[in-house]
């Protein structure tokens, strides 16, 4: 991977404001970027950050969490148990869109002599605001500024505040405001914008032939339209509905039109000059899995009856309260770095927006910025996001495992599907059901069923909210233990060892393999974990655990059945190299040179096929190392240090979830200058487009990894089985680190220096935490510093690449060679260049 090691944005285009993303200079050719890193969302609603006259865009995307279209898989082979119905979010229908036109000559910001231009993303506010001076073909200048909000008060509410002033002469004015139906309409004035885009690449959404959205209501009065449909085979239903409220001293008109796919009210306006013109676009959708349209539409005329009572400022003030709230509790001050700093609140921003409002949805891997991976939910939710959301949201993460226990009945039919007894999570969908149509790389990640166990132990024991183990948690608990019981295989080879084999990792590069580290480590958690709370829920609520026995069928022989599986689970060491293997058979292959491999060969996943990456050493992301940091108190120092260095080597952070982890073991281990190198390359992994497919939308997990990056990372907090403890790696041109954790109700607020580092409870009673093995008892009334003799060991050696490990012996004396399967993708090349 090639990391960066300073701000990579243009700062003329792109000013330094902690508090806010500026864009002072507008530019083409990056509109996919923009619109993303300027989208507007609440969990359950988004809005890309497109023009808001709906011309010159990339991909006009508004998106609803969840909602989307099915689809048959069609496997080329067919075999038993293979995903069969695939699940695509929908562009739903845009109500963004707002056309201006000026003695009838169109605004359109791509074409437009435009005077100046600054268009703000307020992470204290929650809006988007443009301002932008165009001059007309006539020589008029006209003012037109903007606010786009996406309510995180009432995730069904939206507010547009768009207003323009002829600055110099009076003028006639045209503004149409529309609701249009671009996933099956498109738009004829967006034609050819996105010829690009049809390149291969597996990460983006699917698209759909046949029409998607199935028109039922389309009704207009007065100044409000609302359309509503439902989709042609999932048979979800949605309604859209937009209010109009003019204000203006000029004389003006409207009329208004409705089809099936495009609303439009139009006002004419005879503009003075320097006399403005408001207009404000209320905005509501509702959606459904099967209530009809009709009814979602009478719920958006109340939605839009509720907001009509207050005056339109009142959202905006309801949206900055909101995220007072929320700052409150989330911040992350990083001292004397104003660039990062931003880039830092950008991100934490990115999580409030992905997750404010899923209120019983998922968290999507875009969240709702873009279509990219087809709207799916993946593990990346409990590793990434669940984190950040227990330690500062906890009733957001209680949310989000409540989705996923919604979701363990469909979970048991799967794993009967495969044979095995308990649950088997999806590893991408929408609905519940496995949608990978690519099983080696998707449903053999059974690793999400300890993922999940691994997020709701770590909420339950950092919340202490032992209800929602009794009121169905434990299930999950017990059937993925029940999984992982029945998928190992008992093998004697001197003593009883405990395997899983014909799995696959988190590293996409390395599939369907024996004895996984980072699973069957995970797995060991996951089966100690539904002991523990078993009995757990026996000695402290036995009235559940009775009900949980008699609605589980659970029995002692099978709990003690998974403790001695935990013992005794195979966790592969190689005692020649001092590391642990990432599998079974992964120290028998060769490596791939990637020191030799041209950057235009990157990501492999784009240029070579799978059976090639498979062959060799080469990791898509961190696996062994994501293992040393979520189950870090089972390795020691020295291990943790051989293993980060080894598979560094191999890493080629094809995948933005590696960086973030590499970050937070290069800190603990030592290697200080690497850890800041895969920070900054994840921090600004959207902001500067790094992996070149931000247009599909935000890197969510990588944005909850951000958060992990500075408290776990720098700020070394870990908190194994309810024990909060720091060994902390403050950087050394940084002044400080403040954060906050919520613990058991209480907030702690945490300020890192580089001689000391001060707790102080900000709300709710004392907490008892540790540094470096020292117990630290935090009261309520008062700060408690301790002093810090460093910050950790500073390794300045680089880390060894594959050149270095090249030319080793192994165990039985055979030699690694490092080589790139170069024929045949230059054939390819040459090919495509003849062609």
């Amino acid at each position: 991977m090639n990391h960066i090691t300073s701000d990579p944005l243009d700062r003329h285009r792109f000013p330094v404001d902690e508090w806010a993303l500026v864009e002072d200079e507008y530019a083409q050719g990056d509109e996919g970027v923009t619109e993303t890193i300027f989208a507007v969302g609440n969990g359950y609603l988004g809005l890309r950050g497109n023009p808001d006259e709906g011309r010159g865009g990339h991909s006009f995307g508004t998106y609803v969490n969840g909602f989307h279209e099915t689809w048959p898989i069609r496997h080329a082979e067919e075999a038993f148990g293979f995903a069969r119905v695939g699940q695509t979010i929908v562009n739903v229908p845009d109500a963004k869109v707002i056309r201006l036109y000026v003695d009838d000559e169109p605004f359109v910001l791509f074409e437009a002599d435009i005077l100046r231009h600054c268009r703000r993303l307020d992470f204290q506010d929650g809006v988007l605001s443009r301002e932008v001076e165009w001059r007309t073909p006539s020589g008029k200048r006209v003012l037109v500024t903007s606010r786009r909000l996406v309510s995180l008060e009432d995730r069904h509410l939206a507010v547009i505040d768009y207003e323009v002033t002829v600055l110099d002469a009076d003028a006639s004015l045209l503004i149409s405001s529309q609701i249009l139906n671009r996933q099956d309409m498109g738009d004829e004035y967006h034609a050819g914008m996105r010829a690009a885009a049809d390149a291969f690449d597996p990460r983006r959404a699917e698209s759909f032939e046949e029409r998607v959205l199935q028109p039922v209501v389309a009704r207009n009065g007065g100044a409000r339209a609302v359309l509503g449909y439902r989709t042609t085979n999932s048979g979800m239903t949605i309604a859209v509905g937009a209010d109009h409220l003019m204000e203006t001293d000029n004389e003006w008109d409207e009329s208004s039109s409705i089809d099936d796919d495009l609303s439009k009210h139009v006002y004419r306006v005879r503009a003075k000059a320097g006399v403005p013109v408001r207009m404000i676009k209320t905005v509501t959708y509702h959606t459904s899995r099967g209530v009809p349209p009709r009814e979602l539409a009478d719920r958006c005329d109340r939605t839009l009856d509720r907001a009509a009572e207050e005056p339109p400022q009142a959202m905006f003030d309801k949206q900055r309260a909101w995220l007072d709230d929320y700052w409150a509790r989330t911040d992350v001050v990083v001292g004397g770095q104003p660039e990062i700093q931003q880039a830092v609140r950008w991100n934490l921003f990115q999580l409030a927006q992905a997750t404010a409002r899923t209120d019983g949805q998922g968290i999507a891997a875009k969240g709702v910025t873009g279509s990219g991976y087809g709207g799916h939910y993946f593990w990346d939710t409990e590793i990434y996001v669940l984190p950040f959301l227990t330690y500062t949201a906890p009733n957001v993460a209680r949310n989000a495992l409540r989705f996923r226990l919604g979701m363990l009945d469909a979970a048991r039919d799967r794993a009967g599907e495969l044979n095995q007894r308990g649950a088997l999570f999806p590893w991408r969908t929408i609905n519940g059901l496995e949608s990978s149509a690519y099983y080696a790389a998707g449903t053999a990640q059974y690793h999400i069923d300890a993922d999940i166990s691994h997020a709701l132990s770590q909420y339950v024991q950092a919340t202490g909210d032992l209800d929602f183990m009794e009121r169905g948690g434990v299930d999950i608990l017990v059937e993925t233990a029940r999984l992982w019981a029945d998928l190992g295989f008992w093998r004697s080879n001197g003593d009883q060892r405990f395997h899983i084999d014909g799995v696959t990792g988190p590293d996409e590069y390395t599939t369907v393999v024996d004895d996984n580290l980072y699973t069957n480590v995970m797995a060991r958690a996951n089966l100690r974990a539904a002991v523990r709370y078993v009995a757990r829920l026996a000695e402290e609520s036995p009235v559940a655990h009775e009900r949980m026995v008699a609605r589980l069928g659970l029995d002692d022989d099978e709990i003690v059945g998974w403790q001695l599986a935990a013992e005794a689970m195979e966790i592969p060491y190689d005692e020649h190299r001092g590391i642990h293997p990432q599998d079974a058979q992964f120290l028998d292959k060769e490596l791939w040179d990637l020191d030799a491999t041209p950057a235009n060969k990157r990501p492999l996943l784009l240029h070579y096929h799978p059976l090639v990456i498979y062959r060799f050493q080469v990791l898509k992301q961190a696996d062994v190392v994501l293992a040393l940091f979520l189950q870090g108190d089972e390795f020691t120092a020295e291990q943790k240090l051989r293993d980060f260095e080894y598979y560094d080597a191999l890493t080629t952070g094809d995948s933005t979830l590696s960086g973030v982890v590499q970050s937070i073991i290069a800190a603990e281990v030592g290697h200080h200058q690497l850890s800041m190198q895969y920070f900054l390359s994840s921090l600004y992994v959207d902001l500067a487009d790094l992996h070149r497919n931000t247009a599909d939308g935000v890197h969510v997990a990588s944005t909850g990894g951000i958060w992990s990056a500075l408290v776990n990372g720098y700020g070394g907090m870990r908190d194994y089985l309810g024990g909060i403890s720091f060994d902390p790696r403050l950087p050394a041109d940084w002044e400080e680190l403040t954060f906050r954790l919520t613990v058991k109700g209480s907030r702690l607020r945490v300020e890192l220096a580089a001689d000391e580092i001060v707790f102080t409870v900000e709300d709710g009673e004392g907490l008892t935490v540790s540094v470096r093995g020292e117990t630290v008892e935090v009261p309520s009334d008062r700060p408690v510093r301790v002093a810090l003799d460093d910050q950790g060991p500073r390794i300045t050696t680089r880390v060894p690449t594959t050149s270095d490990l090249r030319g080793l012996v192994r165990a039985d004396g055979s030699v690694i060679t490092a080589s790139i399967p170069t024929i045949s993708a230059d054939r390819h090349d040459d090919d495509e260049a003849a062609s």
